[in-house]
């Protein structure tokens, strides 16, 4: 049985690439279809695969423009020859879900969100001051297209998977499909409690982009007066700056931190993480949570399949400083148990996702009788 998996981009080791792995490691000899790949970015378990890129990886400069490219995605993933194999697995938060399968392939879609920036959070990515008024107009002017792709492209799925609840009702509403869901993995064996944690600022750790609402946080800590870790980077980062520059807070910018031994520090020793945004499903809550720290979010998304209130964490309802000022003084009332936080996190454990993903596939690979060329359950 040939196998290929079509991934949007491998541009660095987040959340979908984290899934990737998962895939692969059912399917070790797959072939890996994608727009972008910097080698230097992923790790070697997916560099060890042979990768085919676009031809959009030739063009100069695309390290720091490549998202600009968009409304070139649809036909460069289109361009990929996947005639000949039999099962054809996409790996989608953009337009992966579109490669065109061969005409008796089986296409498999785990769906990280339709196109966010086009459908429901359009006005989060592109309304933002520091993007271009060039950056605006081209999205403007090619939503529509993209829309009437993504849509038009459903059929060439033939199952989908969602990594949230929260996703797989997206996909209801936007494509009208189905789905089974499969939450993405954290390894709970790296990500662990320490025995003394200090336990003396909060935490934010995330690209800091407009929709991720980090400048909601910022506004309510320089109010708190509280102090606060801020790991990440992203085009919104001078602006956070401007927003601290001359005022009397404990708000520290560490930049991004390359090295995820450190980034487990900041976690294991952090009061709380403190998560604004409304995410598809959100890997670093389920991390912090793994390293025994609860979690102040935003009670929208994925952290509602999570995180559990007054369990492993505190919400707040409304996307306000208010809001989250309040949220953070009822947190210092309240206790966690370090262990019974992990506890929740067990349950994204990466193991458990693997075997449900092994499930999964034995179950519609014998629909077309190849379940004995796959790891048997």
């Amino acid at each position: 049985m040939r196998v290929a998996v079509v991934h949007d981009w491998l541009t660095g080791m987040r959340g979908g690439e984290r899934v990737l792995e998962a895939i692969l490691s059912l399917f070790p000899n797959a072939d890996i279809y994608t727009l972008f790949h910097f080698p230097d970015k992923v790790s070697d378990l997916i560099n060890r695969h042979r990768i085919v890129v676009s031809r959009l990886q030739s063009i100069p400069g695309k390290r720091s423009i490549y998202r600009l490219l968009l409304p070139f995605f649809p036909s460069a993933i289109e361009q990929f020859d996947l005639k000949d194999y039999d099962l054809l697995i996409s790996t989608s938060h953009a337009v992966a879900k579109g490669a065109v399968p061969g005409i008796h392939s089986l296409s498999v879609c785990y769906c990280h969100t339709p196109i966010r920036y086009i459908w429901d959070f359009f006005d989060q990515y592109f309304k933002s001051k520091e993007r271009s008024l060039v950056t605006r107009f081209v999205a403007e002017i090619t939503r529509d297209y993209l829309r009437v792709w993504d849509e038009g492209t459903t059929h060439r799925v033939h199952h989908f998977i969602a990594n949230s609840r929260n996703v797989s009702r997206r996909i209801q509403r936007i494509y009208g499909r189905e789905s089974t869901i499969i939450y993405p993995p954290v390894d709970t064996e790296f990500f662990k409690p320490i025995s003394h944690c200090s336990g003396d600022y909060y935490l934010v750790l995330s690209a800091l982009a407009p929709y991720k609402s980090i400048d909601l946080v910022i506004k309510a800590f320089i109010e708190l007066k509280k102090p606060l870790v801020v790991i990440g980077s992203g085009q919104e980062e001078n602006a956070l700056r401007k927003l601290v520059k001359g005022t009397n807070s404990q708000i520290e910018f560490k930049g991004y931190i390359p090295s995820d031994a450190e980034t487990l520090k900041y976690y294991q020793n952090c009061k709380a993480l403190v998560f604004p945004g409304h995410e598809d499903f959100g890997l670093t809550p389920v991390e912090a949570q793994a390293c025994g720290r609860p979690v102040i979010a935003f009670s929208e998304g994925g952290t509602l399949e999570t995180v559990i209130e007054g369990i492993s964490g505190h919400f707040f309802k409304k996307q306000s400083v208010d809001d989250l000022v309040k949220a953070v003084y009822e947190f210092e009332c309240m206790e966690f148990d370090a262990d019974v936080i992990r506890q929740r996190a067990l349950h994204f454990d990466k193991k458990v996702m693997i075997r449900h993903l092994k499930a999964y596939f034995f179950k519609v690979l014998s629909t077309r009788g190849w379940q004995n060329d796959f790891i048997e359950v």
